[in-house]
């Protein structure tokens, strides 16, 4: 097997490293980016769920720009989100300020029972550039 080459976003490869997994892979002229929540700097989770939804875009935004790309570079997402019904409009009013205009990437949501502590979580395939 090929080695994997992983991206890293600035300033944050020791708390992928210290927890043992990838924030995004290149292959085949596609960027798979893992799962991104609302993280602090620590690791830790930001109480507000506005401002959580807000961090997690800021968190794939810097892996996206790691590799390139945009969110406009965004071809597929999944989102993951604790209690739904309570949460959804308050994270979907969030989502336009980092959505970009149509088309839109395919999307599927699903509702979760837990997160790590967190409330949402975002995983994207993007399209590297040329």
């Amino acid at each position: 097997m090929a080695k994997r080459d992983v991206v890293f976003p600035t300033d944050r490869q020791a708390l992928y490293e210290r927890n043992r997994y990838s924030p995004a892979i290149r292959s085949n002229g596609l960027l798979f980016v893992s799962g991104q929540v609302g993280s602090r700097e620590d690791g830790s989770p930001e109480p507000d769920l506005e401002n959580q939804v807000r961090l997690a875009f800021d968190n794939l935004n810097a892996i996206l720009a790691a590799a390139d790309c945009t969110f406009d570079d965004v071809i597929d997402v999944t989102v993951f989100i604790v209690d739904p019904k309570s949460k959804f409009e308050r994270i979907w009013d969030v989502v336009p300020d980092y959505w970009g205009s149509a088309p839109h990437p395919t999307l599927t949501a699903v509702g979760a029972t837990w997160l790590y502590g967190f409330d949402f979580e975002i995983k994207v395939i993007a399209k590297l550039p040329d």
